[in-house]
């Protein structure tokens, strides 16, 4: 399958990194007529001939998500009986990973209800980004490829080598990540035992690790109150920590995140593009992974292996 039978289409989520990987491809987005009814119902109609093309729809679900997450099932299912060849839907930032278990009685595995509902919908392929928890392919029953926003960060991180630096993750959970980046930038690791009180508020009560007089970067593929975030800084610091950084790949912040960051608990925040984010004079820094995804969208338009986009350049 040639490029020229590829077409991008863009949902309203996140259409700035919609475009930017149009641009790293070099192709113009298919013009799609998006709006809402009245009663604001969903309205999406694919304004070119996608017969027979490999198209590619780009949606993460993050907020609102139940509004991005229908409208990406309406593009899907229009797509589809638009005879579209092969429909692959492009999630940078999957929304509901975090309800991937029964945890407590009578609660749904809505992870895995949103997988179904993609699936039915009539995507062939799913493309996204650092899952909340990698069991979550195993959800769906069409083929998934999962990137890591970690490629992207390395190349930032490159000039934090030379600093007294060590790996944090904030909670246990994330050892096997913070593990990855402590091996690549050659420093030692540790955790943030932590205890969450309620959806937005944690408390971290303990820590693995020698932080004193270190510099300390943070890694994590979410946020979104930044009260994890919060509240490992704090122990990190009281520990001796002489500067924390955090990585996180998906920074879906609200205003209680905003609020945090903006009392100066880290000294950078450092995310993708994977969903909007509006830096308000913070030190947010925003690296784009749009030609991660665009060249994994390439070659899988072209039938050729993403594997070597796991590997990290410079280490």
């Amino acid at each position: 399958m040639q490029i020229g039978q590829m077409q991008i289409l863009m949902g309203s989520a996140n259409p700035e990194l919609a475009r930017a990987i149009c641009d790293f491809i070099g192709i113009a987005p298919c013009h799609v007529t998006l709006k809402r009814f009245p009663d604001q119902e969903v309205f999406v109609k694919i304004d070119e001939n996608i017969r027979g093309k490999d198209v590619f729809i780009v949606q993460p679900t993050c907020p609102p998500a139940n509004d991005n997450l229908m409208e990406l099932l309406i593009m899907i299912d229009a797509a589809r009986r638009a005879s579209a060849q092969r429909i692959t839907a492009v999630l940078p930032f999957y929304g509901y990973a975090r309800q991937d278990r029964k945890d407590q009685p009578r609660v749904p595995i809505t992870a895995k209800l949103v997988a179904n509902l993609i699936t039915i919908a009539g995507a062939n392929r799913i493309l996204t980004m650092d899952l909340h928890a990698p069991q979550i392919q195993g959800f769906f029953d069409i083929p998934v490829d999962h990137l890591y926003a970690s490629t992207v960060f390395f190349d930032y991180l490159k000039k934090f080598r030379d600093e007294k630096l060590v790996v944090i993750s904030p909670d246990v959970g994330g050892i096997k990540m913070v593990n990855a980046y402590a091996d690549m930038l050659g420093t030692d690791f540790g955790f943030v035992a932590k205890r969450r009180k309620d959806a937005a508020n944690v408390e971290a009560f303990s820590m693995v690790g020698d932080v004193k007089g270190k510099s300390v970067l943070l890694v994590d593929d979410l946020t979104e109150s930044a009260g994890t975030l919060a509240a490992a800084a704090e122990i990190l610091k009281k520990n001796g920590a002489t500067r924390v950084r955090a990585a996180v790949s998906h920074a879906v912040l609200n205003e209680s995140g905003y609020e945090r960051i903006k009392t100066g608990f880290l000294d950078e925040l450092i995310t993708t593009n994977s969903t909007p984010i509006d830096c308000r004079g913070l030190p947010i820094t925003v690296l784009s992974v749009a030609p991660l995804l665009g060249e994994a969208m390439l070659r899988i338009n072209n039938h050729q292996s993403v594997t070597s986009l796991f590997k990290i350049k410079g280490f």
